[in-house]
């Protein structure tokens, strides 16, 4: 069903569906607290943060103070050039990076320029926002991607708060459920109270535009996440490359990054014919999640697949098939290892993808699967430029056929660096 403009929603409609789920909100947001917590989803000790407290160890410095929000990791670290550029162009200007997930945090606040302030975001209730923006009383609000959040929005606003969308995107799964007569009026107020939305692609401003953002203030700037190569590696990153590489010594190798529950399968059984041809060949998997690491060692083990965890610092043997990194932020220094990078969040239905710009930043043969969502654009912006940077498979037996000539000329003009 193609998209289709809506007239645009009567201005009494939006206020009273706002008023709707700011009261559902205040009500729920305990019970969405307590749950995350016993689920392991918060911070043991910072969680108060989540209830717009601030950390009793970074007092508010002075106006005017620029907030960052990004949900989570990826976004996090898309928001990261950002944030350098603001701290050198502004040395003195106060900058707040705010997510939500604990795996951002723990990359992320090593990877902050000096004086930017970390904290987790607060729930999207009344009481939590309130304290937060009364406390922290921010000149500018950054929003990344696709973090609308009602109460955020409609607070900021007012309080005279220029609240702007980075990177903005918008699936077509979210598209239609704003469409919808409920989510309609939401939206458009909300959108309505924004300075600036800044589209990652043409076809994300106009499922803005169709969602009735006022023209004016769409202003295309790229893809942020094509400067996540800004963040340089440090020396312990370095040192970190140089173990592995002497780890690995002269093996033939390749990557599956980013890999979610179920894709192991396709991976692993891609793994298994390409060792018939390269016997001491190395999968370096990861997995997007680092907990569903117990769930794919359960698979090799049954497998009798000798592997290692990249946690115990268990050193690479002649007989080892897999390393399986389990830990976090590793990610842009394992693709300057390896020569050949699948990209996954791509093999099954329902996911998304992930960002491709990294491995292809690092002089890796990419390859990712049929299911990438809006990082389609992404493809499509790399092969206008070279048309070898990614491939993209429909099955495991392309995959295999792909991968296994990628290992064969990885040291062809395939594997060269992509120019950005």
């Amino acid at each position: 069903m193609p998209m289709r403009p809506a007239r645009a929603p009567a201005p009494a409609a939006a206020r009273g569906l706002y008023e709707l789920y700011r009261a559902a909100s205040r009500a729920a947001a305990p019970a969405v607290l307590l749950w995350r917590r016993l689920q392991g989803l918060e911070h043991p000790t910072r969680w108060p943060e989540r209830l717009g407290r601030p950390s009793a160890a970074r007092p508010r410095p002075g106006s005017p103070l620029v907030w960052f929000h990004a949900v989570s990791l990826g976004e996090g670290m898309a928001a990261l050039p950002v944030v350098r550029h603001c701290a050198r162009l502004h040395p003195g200007l106060p900058v707040l990076l705010t997510t939500t997930t604990l795996s951002s945090f723990e990359v992320i606040k090593d990877l902050l320029p000096e004086g930017v302030i970390y904290q987790f975001a607060p729930l999207d209730c009344p009481d939590a926002i309130d304290s937060f923006i009364g406390y922290w009383k921010p000149s500018l609000v950054l929003l990344m991607e696709s973090e609308l959040w009602p109460n955020l929005i409609m607070s900021a606003a007012a309080n005279g708060i220029a609240v702007a969308l980075l990177n903005a995107r918008m699936s077509l799964k979210s598209f239609n459920r704003w469409s919808v007569p409920l989510g309609l009026p939401l939206v458009t107020l909300m959108l309505s109270k924004l300075s600036l939305v800044a589209p990652l692609s043409t076809i994300q401003a106009v499922r803005f535009q169709l969602l009735h953002t006022p023209p004016g203030i769409i202003h295309f700037a790229g893809d942020l996440k094509y400067a996540v190569g800004d963040v340089n590696a440090g020396e312990n990153e370095v040192i970190k490359i140089k173990d592995l590489q002497q780890q690995f010594s002269n093996r033939p190798l390749w990557m599956a990054a980013s890999i979610h529950r179920g894709e192991e399968e396709v991976i692993l059984r891609v793994h298994d014919e390409l060792i018939k041809m390269y016997p001491t060949l190395l999968l370096i998997l990861v997995p997007r999640h680092p907990h569903d690491c117990k769930d794919f060692s359960l698979v090799l083990k049954k497998q009798k697949a000798n592997f290692v965890l990249r946690s115990t610092k268990e050193v690479v043997c002649s007989s080892t098939r897999v390393y399986m990194v389990d830990t976090l932020g590793e990610l842009r220094m394992l693709y300057r290892v390896t020569p050949v990078a699948v990209v996954g969040g791509s093999f099954l239905p329902g996911l998304a993808g992930h960002n491709i710009s990294e491995a292809a930043a690092a002089g890796c043969a990419v390859m990712t699967g049929p299911h990438v969502g809006h990082f389609y654009h992404m493809l499509l912006e790399m092969w206008q430029i070279n048309p070898l940077a990614v491939k993209q498979v429909t099955s495991s037996a392309a995959l295999y056929s792909l991968a296994k000539q990628s290992i064969i000329s990885r040291d062809s003009n395939y594997c060269t660096p992509f120019a950005f």
